[in-house]
């Protein structure tokens, strides 16, 4: 009886072993930083915008895989007009270790209020980083 339920046992930890295995990634990519700019440099870090202003994003990409996705979401939180929380772009870039620059335009005015960019790894938001324009 003893032996049977050793084996038993034996079998779900296998089971259970091979299916971490197969759906199991590991991936030491992190984003060690991003701030917002007001050049595609990022020599000016800023947090206030002009309504002409380009949005710029620097992000250091550390220990990453060359097929690491990053992602990054720009949402108007509470902007004039505009309905709360609004997803304006959503930006993909596939890169290994870098300085990644996104960036977000408009032909328009951008209208007053407050901005976020979403920083995402691999699916996963790993950083916000908050903004206005004025």
């Amino acid at each position: 009886m003893k032996k049977s339920k050793i084996g038993f046992w034996f079998v779900i930890l296998t089971v259970i072993f091979a299916t971490l295995a197969c759906s199991f990634s590991a991936s030491t990519a992190k984003v060690t930083d991003a701030v917002m700019t007001s050049d595609e440099q990022g020599q000016n870090q800023t947090s206030v915008y002009g309504p002409t202003d380009d949005f710029y994003c620097i992000v250091n990409l550390a220990n990453a895989p060359d097929d690491t996705k990053v992602n990054a979401v720009w949402t108007a939180i509470d902007a004039e007009g505009v309905d709360a929380n609004t997803v304006i772009l959503e930006k993909e870039l596939v890169s290994g270790s870098d300085t990644l620059t996104f960036s977000l335009t408009n032909d328009n005015l951008w209208p007053s209020g407050k901005y976020k960019v979403d920083i995402q790894l691999n699916g996963t938001t790993v950083k916000t980083v908050e903004f206005q324009v004025e």
